[in-house]
């Protein structure tokens, strides 16, 4: 398998690996009952690096770069991440909301005629969020189209190790796209 397959793919799970420089996921994808499959992806982000990039590989010796997403400028609390495939063209964007993202973060998404919105489903485990950082708590994300249409959902389970279920109905969004964003609400959420 490798990360072209998450075109078409609408489930799979992201889950954190921990190092001490970098952050570390991996994409894998998700049988029928929750069962988890084959690696698609590894992503490796630099910690406190000044602009964000996070890049995504067709294996786990991360030797073969297959998309990515980084961000326009640095150091913006509103930036716009553009994700590129393994040619460097861009298949799509999000950024976050900083102002709707006080309370509950929100952000926008772009990619090949898909628009949605994504922000917090509970408004009170976001609260608790900001408040508290000691006990990590199920976090769940749902991005919709302007009719209002589920595009994409993450789910954080609850528990120590960052691990999330990311589901893409009907695969209206490219997966590579979705995975970048999914990594994207874990990696950025900790800055």
């Amino acid at each position: 398998m490798s990360a072209q397959t998450l075109v078409g793919l609408d489930r799979f799970a992201v889950k954190q690996r921990y190092t001490m420089m970098v952050n570390r996921y991996e994409i894998r994808a998700l049988g029928p009952n929750g069962e988890e499959g084959p690696i698609l992806a590894m992503a490796q982000q630099k910690r406190m690096a000044f602009k964000e990039e996070v890049t995504f590989y067709a294996d786990e010796q991360r030797t073969v770069p297959v998309f990515s997403f980084k961000a326009r400028k640095r150091l913006d609390l509103a930036a716009t991440y553009d994700v590129f495939d393994a040619q460097g063209t861009p298949i799509g964007q999000f950024r976050k909301d900083f102002k709707a993202s006080l309370l509950n973060s929100t952000y926008h998404l772009e990619a090949a005629g898909v628009t949605a919105t994504g922000a917090e489903r509970n408004m009170v485990v976001a609260i608790l969020r900001r408040v508290q950082d000691t006990i990590p708590l199920a976090v769940h994300y749902d991005f919709k189209d302007p009719a209002g249409n589920l595009v994409m959902s993450s789910e954080r389970k609850w528990g120590l190790r960052d691990f999330y279920t990311v589901n893409v109905p009907g695969a209206r969004l490219d997966g590579r796209v979705a995975a970048a964003m999914a990594v994207a609400l874990d990696a950025l959420q900790q800055r």
